[in-house]
C-alpha cells in the first residue's frame, strides 16, 4: 500500500524551530505556508525554520505554499466582528461594516464603488445574485447570513449562524456566477519567488478549468520553476463536473471540504468526496484531503471520535495525504494534533496493507 503524507500548516501556534522539530518527529511530513493574505518574501523567517527543523528531525520536508487564487476573502479591520444569530449585519465600504472584496462592491448597484475597475469582473455591471434571500458565507460556512437588502454602501443581511469573524476569512455566495481571475499578482510574486525559498508543491484554490492548471504551469515555467508539483484545489461544484479534464494537468488533487462544503447541503459532501476519490484511483491521481479533519483540537486537547473515523477513512479511501490547518496553525496544541493525526495514519495503514476489506 502506498504512503501516506501528513501535512500541517506553520503559524503562531507552531512557528519557532523547537515545535517544528518535534512535529517532524512526530510524523509530519510537510507543512503548508498560506499566502491567501500574505507574500512569500516576507514569510523566509519561517521557511528557513522549517528546513532547519525538518533537518533537525532527519527529514527532507515537503513546502507548499497555498495561493490566493481566484478566492473571495473579506478585507481588514481591527477588532473582530462578534456577529450574533438574529441580529443584523453589515457588509460594504460603509464606515463599520464588514469590508467586502472589491469585485463584489464593484458589482452591487447603486454604490459608491460600482464604477472601479476590478481584475477578472465585468467592470460596472450589476450582478443578478444581489437579492432578497441570498445565502451569504463567512469562514468556510461557520458563519452564515441572509441578505435582507441593498444599501447605499452594501448589503444588509440577517445573522443566521452566528460566531466571531477575523480580518480576510473567506467569503462565499453560493449559486452566484463569478469572474474571477485564476492568479492574482501577489500569487505571480510568489510564484518568482518560490524556488529561492525550497518550495516543492503550490496549492491552487478553487480549480475550475483544466485552463487554470495550465495558467499556473505556464507561470511556474516563467519562474523557472516547471519542477514544482501542482495540487489542484476541488472547492466548488465547477470544479468537480470538471474532474475529468483536470486530471492531467493536476500532480496533486486536494479535496479541500471546507469551501466545497459550502456550495452543497453537508451531507451531500460524503459521496462526494467518495466520487473524488474514486475518479483519482481509476486515474492514478494522488489525493488529499484536507480542512476540519481534527477541528476540535482547535480548543480541546482530544479530538472526537468522529474525527479519528474520518481520518481512517480517508487513508482507506487511498488518500496520498491528509493535512491540517488552523489546528496547528493557531491551535493551543500543534503536537498533540500531529501525533493523532499520524498514530490514526499509521493504524489506518497497517488495518488497510493486512487486506481485509473497509467496513462499511
Amino acid at each position: 500500500m502506498s504512503r501516506t503524507d501528513i501535512y500541517g500548516t506553520i503559524g503562531p501556534s507552531c512557528g519557532n524551530q523547537e515545535i517544528l522539530t518535534e512535529m517532524f518527529r512526530l510524523g509530519m511530513d510537510g507543512i503548508r505556508l498560506n499566502l491567501s493574505h500574505g507574500e512569500l518574501e516576507a514569510s523566509g523567517e519561517w521557511t528557513e525554520m522549517i528546513k532547519k527543523a525538518a533537518y533537525a528531525a532527519g527529514k527532507k520536508p515537503g513546502l507548499l505554499i497555498d495561493l490566493q487564487g481566484p478566492e473571495l476573502r473579506i478585507g481588514t479591520f481591527k477588532e473582530p466582528f462578534t456577529l450574533t444569530q438574529g441580529a443584523w449585519a453589515e457588509l460594504g465600504a460603509g464606515e463599520g461594516d464588514i469590508p467586502l472584496p472589491e469585485i463584489l462592491l464593484s458589482s452591487l448597484p447603486d454604490t459608491a464603488k460600482k464604477e472601479s475597475a476590478f481584475p477578472g469582473g465585468t467592470e460596472g455591471e450589476s450582478a443578478d445574485f444581489w437579492k432578497q434571500g441570498q445565502e451569504i458565507l463567512l469562514d468556510d460556512g461557520k458563519i452564515q447570513l441572509e441578505l435582507e437588502e441593498v444599501t447605499k454602501t452594501g448589503v444588509r443581511c440577517k445573522v443566521l449562524r452566528g460566531g466571531v469573524l477575523q480580518p480576510r476569512k473567506s467569503i462565499a455566495l453560493p449559486g452566484a456566477a463569478l469572474h474571477l481571475s485564476t492568479l492574482t499578482e501577489s500569487d505571480r510574486r510568489n510564484l518568482a519567488a518560490a524556488v529561492s525559498h525550497g518550495v516543492t508543491g503550490v496549492m491552487l484554490p478553487f480549480v475550475r478549468n483544466a485552463e487554470d492548471l495550465k495558467e499556473l504551469k505556464q507561470e511556474l515555467i516563467k519562474a523557472n520553476a516547471p519542477d514544482i508539483e501542482i495540487f489542484a484545489k476541488i472547492e466548488n461544484m465547477e470544479g468537480v463536473r470538471n474532474l475529468e479534464n483536470l486530471l492531467p494537468w493536476a500532480d496533486v488533487i486536494v479535496i479541500a471540504r471546507g469551501d466545497l462544503g459550502n456550495s452543497m447541503p453537508l451531507w451531500e459532501l460524503p459521496p462526494v468526496q467518495a466520487r473524488i476519490a474514486e475518479a483519482c484511483r481509476r486515474a492514478g491521481k494522488p489525493f488529499l484531503v484536507v480542512t476540519q479533519m481534527l477541528a476540535s483540537m482547535e480548543e480541546r486537547e482530544i479530538p472526537t471520535r468522529a474525527e479519528v473515523s474520518d481520518i481512517f477513512r480517508a487513508v482507506a479511501e487511498g488518500a496520498a495525504g491528509v493535512m491540517v490547518t488552523g489546528e496547528t496553525a493557531v491551535g493551543p496544541y500543534p503536537l498533540e494534533v500531529i501525533r493523532y493525526l499520524s498514530n490514526t495514519v499509521r493504524e489506518a495503514k497497517r488495518y488497510c496493507s493486512g487486506g481485509e476489506p473497509v467496513p462499511y
